[in-house]
């Protein structure tokens, strides 16, 4: 009998999360859907994958809290292994430096930084044993190249690209695979109010991106296909170099 294929995706209630999420139900996956607090957004999300012939577990927890991840993946990871891991929740809290509160830095960096570490630390021990695993890190243009007013989610998604750098390095030799997928202007709530007249010069193909676009290449890097891809960052952002 061939084992269920799962994956976890984080933040996955709406955006590209949920675009995420979406996909890989398509492609056969168990979909893990983990979110924070939009409960009824991710409850149409699972019915929605439910109601195109796919399986979907929600999973309401912070993945900054350390104590809630433990408590919601280990009695699940103790028979079930995700066969893909999607770190992308996180969130932005722009401001300029010189007025960022401590709060508005902290929090920026413990959803992205703590949350992956949270979450990641728990399944690759057991994609280790299993010697299989694909990981992938929604980063951002901003964390390639900065963006003014936006020094603590630059820094965060800087980060997560030398997290996943380093851990296809370490886990690389039990065939687990981990690469980063960074978009730019993508048609999201966070990019929903920016002044797209001053957007869209930046952009050499002249359009905000689509959720879709994203996950589309995150499909790909979990599938067979995309076997020898690993330490790699791959940018969805119609061209813009910020």
């Amino acid at each position: 009998m061939q084992e269920r294929k799962i994956a976890l995706v984080t933040g996955a209630s709406k955006g590209i999360g949920a675009a995420i999420a979406r996909e890989l139900a398509g492609d056969g996956f168990h979909l893990w859907l983990n979110y924070r607090g939009d409960h009824q957004a991710a409850i149409l999300l699972a019915e929605e994958i439910r109601g195109s012939g796919g399986e979907c577990t929600l999973l309401p927890f912070d993945v900054a809290d350390v104590a809630a991840v433990a408590t919601a993946l280990e009695p699940l990871l103790e028979d079930q292994v995700p066969t893909v891991l999607v770190n992308n929740a996180g969130f932005a809290r722009d401001g300029i430096l010189a007025l960022m509160s401590q709060g508005d830095w902290e929090d920026v960096l413990a959803v992205h930084l703590n949350g992956f570490f949270n979450v990641t630390r728990l399944v690759v021990a057991r994609m280790l044993k299993k010697r299989r695993g694909r990981i992938i890190n929604i980063v951002s243009t901003s964390g390639e190249t900065g963006m003014a007013g936006q020094v603590n989610y630059s820094a965060a998604k800087a980060g997560l690209i030398g997290a996943t750098r380093s851990l296809a390095a370490e886990v690389g030799k039990r065939n687990i695979l981990v690469n980063a997928v960074s978009p730019g202007f993508i048609a999201t709530e966070m990019t929903a109010d920016l002044p797209k007249e001053q957007i869209l010069p930046m952009i050499p193909l002249g359009r905000i991106g689509e959720p879709e676009e994203v996950s589309g290449l995150v499909s790909f890097l979990c599938s067979e296909r995309a076997g020898y891809i690993t330490g790699q960052v791959f940018a969805v952002n119609g061209g813009a170099h910020i």
